[in-house]
């Protein structure tokens, strides 16, 4: 199998998981809106020890179609990027960041409050994407980066608490689990291929 052949196959590939994932995304908002959302009770409210099973579904449920419609593009166009990588690297770097989002709102969002959205996932690719090329050492990744960064930079203040109704603490701690997934899931480095010489 050729190179050209290899990235072709991994963009097919990333493109079918992103669609899918976003068409689940509205098929649940779907579903959420003939029930009475009654889905909505998945997303998790704070310092609550049962709200802790909600940490991963609330990734993936909306409260509404302008809320679902926001987060798809970002979502499908960052994951695309991300997942081309390779999806077991993706899948690791999606978790972590569900994993970190969550648990975030969850000891400090205001009491009484349900946080649900992908935002965080959003916000965490980003994060990842931003950081990636330089922790892994490829230039290539660090002009994706910077890419990334003229795209999208301006999320960057949905980190910030100025709307009661926006959860910055998904957002802020989407972006911290995007930037130590980089870490977490490094690739290794390449040993030397140049002679050995010892003195």
């Amino acid at each position: 199998m050729t190179a050209r052949t290899t990235t072709t196959a991994r963009a097919v590939t990333a493109g079918a998981v992103m669609l899918g994932w976003v068409a689940l995304l509205w098929a649940l908002e779907g579903i959420d809106t003939l029930t009475g959302h009654r889905l909505d009770t998945y997303g998790v409210s704070p310092r609550e020890a049962s709200e802790l099973r909600d940490v991963v579904p609330s990734a993936f449920l909306h409260a509404g179609w302008e809320h679902v419609a926001s987060n798809s593009l970002p979502l499908l166009v960052l994951g695309f990027i991300a997942a081309l990588a390779g999806l077991r690297r993706f899948a690791a770097v999606v978790l972590t960041v569900i994993v970190t989002a969550g648990l975030g709102v969850w000891f400090t969002a205001p009491a009484g409050t349900v946080t649900l959205g992908a935002s965080g996932v959003v916000f965490g690719l980003f994060g990842y994407l931003l950081v990636r090329g330089f922790v892994d050492r490829r230039p290539l990744d660090v002009v994706v980066g910077l890419v990334v960064a003229a795209l999208y930079g301006s999320i960057l203040w949905g980190v910030l608490p100025t709307d009661s109704g926006i959860s910055w603490q998904g957002h802020l701690f989407g972006l911290l689990g995007g930037v130590l997934s980089a870490f977490l899931f490094r690739r290794p480095r390449r040993p030397a291929t140049g002679p050995h010489v010892t003195v």
